[in-house]
């Protein structure tokens, strides 16, 4: 282990358990990919709520996952984008997410399956998303949703494509979300290509798997001097104005902190209102591998409290 590696015993003792028992794979290999896919559809099961009802719509190339309340509706919405690199992932994975934010906000989520790198490349993940926002919108009203209370949510790559996604509804003319939740957003290609970055070996998504999962979206490596499309990456913006508002949240221990501080920046700059939730001693993703830690339960706790101001939910 060289000086630069990260540490579990640096981590927060929270989470350290949890940790300690995740195994380091590359997804350079097809079958470290299959075997991690793997490790996901057991890691995180379906699971049902008896206050939440869920169905699933087919759309041409994506399907939504669609959770509503049982009973008390707050007659607000949450397109909700998984994560996974832009390579893994699908939306069931996030069950217990989207359960509770149907349970404790009383909003309903629809939660996209877009297509996955390297297979479907940009722009098929965001297009999906984009058809699912759209649809959501024409479908709001029958839900019972306003459709000028539906925020865009996402982690990871989710997130993202969540950003992604705000621009290119900007650019688009179409109604734009209410708000932005981004959960440790993987939205600059740039620091995949930061080579003082590489051996650090960052827990849960290392800079060599982003830099993997940045040349399966793209098509192309992020360092070959190829034309980035637009959208493709948020952070290469160059004017961020006029987004929705924003709520980024990432621990300081993540490969994400450092472009995840310069897009929040960068969106108050442009005169975007924006809150910036920093987790000390925590990895990528750590309110997946420890949901029950207090400091789990503080972070999810921060993103609902910006969504009942920006939403008028009662508490």
């Amino acid at each position: 282990m060289t000086s630069k590696q990260m540490k579990v015993s640096n981590l927060h003792p929270q989470v350290q358990k949890q940790v300690a028992r995740m195994p380091t794979i590359s997804l350079r290999s097809p079958l470290s990919r299959m075997l991690m896919k793997l490790v996901m559809a057991i890691a995180f099961r379906s699971q049902a709520d008896a206050n939440v009802r869920r169905h699933t719509v087919k759309l041409e190339h994506v399907s939504v996952r669609v959770y509503e309340p049982v009973s008390e509706h707050a007659g607000a919405g949450m397109l909700f984008i998984h994560g996974g690199g832009y390579v893994m992932g699908q939306a069931r994975m996030n069950d217990p997410d989207c359960n509770r934010i149907v349970r404790e906000l009383g909003m309903s989520v629809v939660s996209v399956d877009y297509r996955l790198a390297p297979k479907h490349p940009y722009p098929a993940p965001l297009d999906d998303c984009y058809k699912a926002w759209l649809w959501f919108l024409d479908n709001a009203e029958l839900m019972g949703v306003d459709p000028s209370r539906i925020v865009v949510a996402g982690q990871s790559a989710g997130g993202g494509l969540a950003a992604a996604l705000c621009q290119r509804i900007l650019d688009e003319g179409a109604p734009q979300p209410a708000a932005q939740l981004l959960y440790y957003p993987m939205i600059d290609d740039r620091t995949a290509t930061r080579g003082d970055l590489t051996p650090v070996r960052h827990i849960a998504w290392n800079n060599e798997n982003n830099f993997f999962g940045w040349s399966a979206y793209l098509g192309h490596p992020p360092d070959d001097g190829s034309e980035i499309p637009r959208w493709a990456v948020p952070s290469r913006r160059p004017d961020l104005s006029n987004l929705p508002p924003a709520w980024i949240g990432v621990g300081d221990k993540d490969l994400f902190y450092g472009e995840n501080l310069d897009y929040a920046e960068r969106l108050s700059k442009d005169g975007v209102e924006s809150e910036l939730e920093i987790v000390e001693d925590v990895p990528h993703g750590f309110d997946a591998l420890a949901p029950e830690a207090d400091i789990s339960r503080d972070f999810r706790e921060a993103s609902f409290d910006f969504l009942r101001r920006r939403l008028g939910i009662d508490s």
